[in-house]
């Protein structure tokens, strides 16, 4: 599921006299979310309990993790409607709504969403801060964000030729391969995800023991007209499960694929970036790049991977290998950076080097706190860099890159 447009965003605004209400009180709310997100949840779980057993990842739920992250979507885009030099949110909704199309959500669960959350709001604020206008003003926030990702995911699921939420299917497990001591590859056949793009990621859904269906994402690393292949990090109960319990001809339910971390089809140079497993989605960009540059001209390609050491790199072979086929071809090299050996992802050393091309497209993909280096020696080095454009994923919830 993918469109080249972005959520329209151009016409959306608040009232003049909802604008004022929420810039007075957003400092109340954002410095309230870690309160407001558990009440959020538990109330929400209360009323709907197959949420947390069915759609909500309970790994993510037990760390707080996703709980701080969705209500703090709602006071980001907040402080993006009513701040003049704000990011522009589109960035942030694409990556919301590729996740909600990936899980299967629905417009009716807005509706669920919105009355547990401002439920909370005026259970941990008080009436008297949450007055009839205060409620009204963030009501508006909440629809202006909940309409554009509603239209932006209906469209999504349009570009599958699905209905809404329709997009779970079963799949066999065709083959099991290790990687490294934490890392196993699985390959599942019985659909054809040959349209997804390089980047992409399908959510997999198991049964667990107490009946509950939990829900990962995994970049794919390949497909066919008859297969997909993911890697698969021992990390949480979905994937323990994979590992443990799923056994070559088991099923297991996978969504269409979704996502934009995609890569783009133009001349600039590639700069893909990951640490640990991170290097999923790199890898299934490299396959496609390798399959182009057999019958076209493909940009120069500089990979930097960082992790623990060389055999926790779980793809560095493959990489290896896809980037040997690209020199052949063209301009390309691999960079890789061992936390062991004291080594770090330093933007502005290699740049020095001449490791690292100007108006480059950059794709990452990695933990968190990774990320967000990389996203600040991005804007410290901007100049020296001058970044065509930066695309990332990130597999686990957060609060500063919704």
């Amino acid at each position: 599921m993918y469109i080249s447009t972005q959520p329209q965003t151009t016409d959306i605004a608040l009232t003049p006299e909802n604008e004022e209400i929420v810039k007075a009180t957003l400092p109340i709310v954002g410095g309230a979310i870690e309160d407001i997100a558990p009440v959020f949840y538990r109330t929400m779980f209360g009323k709907h309990p197959e949420l947390i057993s069915d759609l909500f990842n309970r790994g993510n739920q037990r760390s707080g993790e996703q709980q701080k992250a969705l209500a703090a979507s709602i006071a980001t885009f907040a402080s993006m409607l009513v701040t003049p030099d704000a990011p522009d949110p589109r960035d942030m909704l694409s990556r919301i709504g590729h996740k909600h199309v990936s899980l299967g959500i629905t417009e009716a669960q807005y509706q669920i969403v919105h009355d547990n959350l401002f439920a909370a709001i005026v259970e941990v604020l008080g009436e008297d801060v949450v007055t009839p206008e205060v409620a009204a003003a963030w009501d508006e926030v909440y629809w202006l964000m909940a309409k554009v990702l509603i239209d932006f995911e209906r469209n999504l699921y349009r570009s599958a030729d699905v209905a809404d939420g329709d997009v779970f299917r079963t799949v066999t497990l065709q083959e099991k391969k290790q990687l490294s001591d934490n890392v196993v590859e699985f390959t599942f056949s019985g659909v054809d995800f040959s349209d997804a793009l390089p980047g992409q990621y399908v959510s997999v859904g198991v049964q667990l023991p107490d009946g509950a269906r939990q829900l990962r994402q995994y970049s794919i690393v390949g497909t066919t007209a008859e297969s997909f292949t993911i890697a698969v990090q021992r990390d949480g109960e979905v994937s323990s499960f994979l590992m443990d319990e799923v056994e070559i001809d088991g099923k297991v339910q996978a969504t269409l694929p979704a996502g934009d971390l995609v890569l783009q089809e133009d001349d600039a140079p590639a700069v893909l970036v990951s640490q640990g497993i991170g290097s999923t989605p790199m890898t299934g960009m490299l396959a496609a790049l390798v399959a182009r540059s057999a019958s076209s001209a493909v940009p120069a390609v500089t990979v930097i991977h960082a992790d623990a050491t060389p055999d926790s790199y779980a793809q560095r072979d493959i990489t290896d290998s896809h980037v040997v086929g690209l020199a052949d071809k063209g301009e390309a090299r691999h960079i890789a950076r061992y936390r062991d050996n004291g080594e770090s992802v330093d933007l502005k050393a290699l740049a020095e080097e001449g490791l690292i091309p100007q108006g480059a497209r950059w794709y990452l993909c990695g933990g968190s706190n990774f990320l967000q280096n990389q996203r600040d020696q991005l804007a410290e080095n901007a100049d020296a860099l001058a970044p065509k454009g930066i695309h990332f994923e990130l597999f686990s919830p957060n609060d500063w890159l919704i």
